[in-house]
């Protein structure tokens, strides 16, 4: 089992649901966590939260994941003040109008935007480092609306499967590099991002669902690549 103590690790969208769910747990386990976020009040919050509870080391950086700049000097600010990273959850997602037919331009270049050019550009950030110390581990979170497309979800769903898409191949370049990736496809997850979005019978998941299964993808002996976990309500 690898040993999460005095690891760094950067989490973007940390300032609300899964990211920030991720977060809490990665302090729990030791680790120095770096929240990124758009919302510098909400960032503030979480990371207050952490630190009382958890007594943990926390910095929060603004950073909007569809600048390819701030993301890489996120990567830079994170190594000056901390000397390493070890992991990086690319947790920053949009999900909005996403029928063809109703032809919400805007709304799909937002998520295309994010949740693909997004965690494109996390991932082009710490490859370098990660490639250089032989060891590192990239957390992506997709959904299973990558697998399950509805008449309402195509553009997220879309932009979800080049989530899983990026992930699986990753994995194949990164092959005895020592460097292991990993994508978690949660269901329905009762977060802002989810809103009153109806669920039929089955009760929503808990973020803290899907903070569990990163945390068991990087406990992993360093040998395991844990590619894809889907984490459904029952």
């Amino acid at each position: 089992m690898v040993e999460l103590q005095d690891k760094v690790a950067i989490v973007t969208g940390a300032s609300s649901g899964i990211g920030a769910s991720i977060a809490e747990a990665l302090s729990e386990y030791g680790v120095k966590v770096v929240l990124t976020g758009r919302d510098e009040s909400r960032l503030a919050t979480v990371a207050k939260g952490i630190q009382e509870t958890k007594q943990a080391i926390v910095d929060t950086v603004i950073v909007d994941v569809t600048h390819r700049e701030e993301v890489a000097q996120l990567v830079e600010k994170t190594k000056e003040k901390f000397g390493q990273v070890d992991i990086l959850v690319n947790s920053a997602g949009l999900m909005l109008s996403s029928a063809i037919t109703e032809g919400d331009v805007e709304s799909w270049d937002a998520m295309i935007d994010v949740n693909i050019k997004g965690t494109l550009y996390g991932i082009n950030a710490v490859l370098p480092t990660f490639l250089n110390q032989s060891s590192g581990h990239i957390i992506n979170i997709a959904s299973i609306s990558g697998f399950e497309v509805t008449k309402k979800s195509t553009l997220y769903s879309a932009s979800k499967a080049a989530v899983h898409s990026i992930t699986q191949g990753l994995e194949k370049e990164l092959a005895k590099t020592g460097v292991r990736v990993t994508s978690i496809s949660p269901g329905m997850v009762d977060t802002p991002l989810s809103g009153d979005t109806d669920w039929g019978a089955r009760k929503k998941l808990d973020p803290k669902d899907i903070a569990e299964a990163a945390i068991y993808a990087l406990q992993q002996p360093s040998h395991v690549n844990v590619n894809e976990i889907t984490v459904r309500p029952v």
